[in-house]
């Protein structure tokens, strides 16, 4: 079973969707830009959370990598390109 949440924590880490699978986390944020870029919050996101990855949802055409365990994911691969939380 998974469980998901957005928040904010005074750390200034911040998400849109974390889910929490089997004791993983993923982090999710949702950018209406076709060119996102790894921002403060994202990185203390990760640190602070204990993220194993965070996927970055853009309005652009492809997915790449923005940072180790960060990328970008195109909104319209997303089926393609987010593999099954298990």
């Amino acid at each position: 079973m998974a469980r998901a949440l957005s928040a904010t924590w005074h750390t200034g880490a911040e998400l849109d969707l974390l889910v929490v699978r089997g004791g993983r986390r993923f982090g999710f944020e949702v950018k209406r830009t076709d060119a996102p870029r790894v921002t403060a919050a994202m990185r203390s996101a990760i640190s602070t959370l204990g993220l194993e990855r965070l996927d970055v949802l853009h309005a652009g055409v492809a997915t790449f990598a923005l940072a180790e365990s960060t990328r970008a994911v195109a909104v319209s691969r997303l089926i393609e390109d987010l593999e099954p939380l298990r």
